[in-house]
């Protein structure tokens, strides 16, 4: 038991390492955009920490309600004494180990012949490489990985679809029993689904297929079917569970599909295709992927065990359904696929067995790897901490001039998401479109109660204004790429509220 213990502890320490090493690669190059400025990355941080305010709420959210990310995030922010950038370069790391954590549920009990953590370690390594060849800014860029390193973009969603193929797996190596597994496995699937929708096509349609399909070939198929049911059941329990939330959801999502579109998704995604192999590193990354995908194939014709032929089925058979189903429905969103980053992982944990090696030389190797490891994670530390720890006078100014007025704001959702974060009193910065109109998305509805603003915020995403009424500002103050259009006594009205 304590050789177990050690085992697993030391695997921890050694996802702690990785997560750090990757998140200070991600976070030092262009990609850290992503992590701490773009405006769909910061509603986590927004909302977690309004919650945490207290006080009525009436957000307008997507599709995507971000319970599990909220929460995390709450909770750092609560016990961690660091700034914005800071929360979220911990929650990166945190998101990491995360994965790890699923994936080890992934590789299943220690046996003989079997080691699943090294094996578990070796995925959370190979998804960080894949990580660390995304260098671009955009959110729209084919770097799929690196997403997870974000509150934002379904980093529990990915957490969730890993750890349900695990709760599968080790119900299916249990062979009797498993009531436990099987409740934990309903459970993920209505929490995941309660949260994001995304969690019945990522993995209760993939999953539910290589169930049924196992079902047709195998005698023990009622255990395949009692999985399939109790999918199914917490997946229908997640959505039935969003309806009090109603309110909140201003877009369900429905509108996303397209079908008619099919074609432009085609082109759409071939481009993204395309820049992605226009770099040496994205070569290097597709390289990656398609040898993780080949070997998927490989491990699910050489299967040893049901479990092991179902963890390697789902780690090629779900990126190519939602690849397909994707196009399928005319989507045109990158983020949509990250299975594609994520799913072929799974084929290093789908049969972990331990390397033939003599003692000696096994022990050496780990040895080395573990100081390699402690060494990285060591000097990422520092690495990470600079990152959020950027300064941005820009920035700075804009915040420290709305705080001083004490007067309320706004600015367009590209423009004011960043200002607004960072500002004493969030509610001093509202979210408007170029008309003046009340852009209630990824926001507190609230914020628009007081009917009026007496500046605006804007930069070089920001639409030409429409004003409702005349006016012409007392004072425009420079703040680097950012300019404050102060109206002083004047009053501009808004708009009515849309999504």
């Amino acid at each position: 038991m304590r050789r177990v213990w050690v085992r697993e502890s030391a695997g921890w320490l050694g996802a702690l390492c990785v997560a750090l090493i990757v998140a200070a690669q991600v976070a030092a190059s262009a990609r850290s955009e992503l992590l701490y400025r773009d405006g769909d990355s910061l509603i986590v941080a927004m909302f977690a920490r309004s919650t945490l305010a207290g006080g009525p709420q009436d957000w307008a959210m997507s599709s995507v309600l971000f319970l599990p990310e909220s929460t995390v995030f709450a909770g750092l922010d609560a016990v961690l004494p660091f700034d914005v950038d800071g929360l979220l370069a911990t929650a990166a790391v945190v998101n990491l180990l995360a994965l790890y954590g699923a994936l080890r549920v992934v590789a299943g009990r220690r046996r003989e012949g079997r080691a699943p953590v090294a094996w578990s370690l070796l995925a959370l390594v190979a998804f960080g490489l894949l990580a660390a060849t995304d260098t671009s800014a955009s959110r729209d860029a084919l770097e799929l990985a690196s997403l997870q390193l974000t509150t934002t973009y379904y980093s529990a969603t990915v957490v969730g679809v890993v750890l349900s193929v695990g709760l599968v797996r080790r119900t299916i190596d249990r062979g009797r029993g498993g009531v436990g597994l099987l409740t934990g496995l309903g459970a993920v699937a209505a929490i995941s689904t309660l949260s994001n929708p995304l969690f019945a096509v990522w993995a209760t349609v993939p999953l539910a297929l290589v169930l049924a399909v196992s079902a047709l070939r195998r005698p023990d198929r009622r255990r395949m079917l009692a999985l399939l049911a109790v999918l199914a059941v917490g997946t229908a329990f997640g959505f039935f569970g969003r309806i009090p939330f109603a309110a909140w959801i201003a877009n369900t999502g429905a509108g996303y599909a397209q079908p008619h579109l099919w074609m432009e998704s085609v082109a759409y995604y071939g481009g993204l295709l395309a820049d992605r192999l226009s770099t040496p590193l994205g070569v290097v990354g597709c390289l990656l992927s398609l040898a993780l995908v080949a070997w998927a194939v490989h491990r699910t014709v050489r299967a040893e065990d049901a479990g092991s032929r179902l963890v390697a089925t789902i780690a090629w058979v779900m990126p190519l359904l939602v690849v397909i189903g994707a196009v399928a429905l005319g989507t045109h969103a990158a983020r949509y696929l990250q299975p594609a980053a994520f799913a072929p992982v799974l084929a290093l944990v789908a049969l972990p067995r331990a390397a033939r090696l003599p003692r000696q030389v096994s022990r050496q190797l780990v040895a080395v790897a573990a100081v390699l490891l402690l060494i990285g994670g060591a000097l990422s530390v520092p690495r990470l901490s600079a990152t959020a720890q950027t300064a941005d006078p820009d920035l700075d100014c804009v915040t420290e001039w709305v705080d001083a007025s004490g007067r309320t704001g706004a600015g367009q959702f590209w423009t004011v998401r960043l200002p607004k974060l960072h500002i004493e009193n969030p509610a001093h910065l509202v979210q408007v479109d170029h008309q003046l109109n009340g852009y209630a998305w990824l926001v507190d509805r609230r914020d628009f109660d007081p009917g009026e603003v007496s500046f605006l915020v804007e930069d070089a995403q920001t639409v030409q204004w429409q004003l409702p009424v005349q006016a012409i500002p007392d004072e425009v103050v420079v703040c680097g790429r950012y300019r404050i259009l102060d109206f002083g006594d004047a009053r501009l009205p808004l708009g009515p509220q849309h999504s």
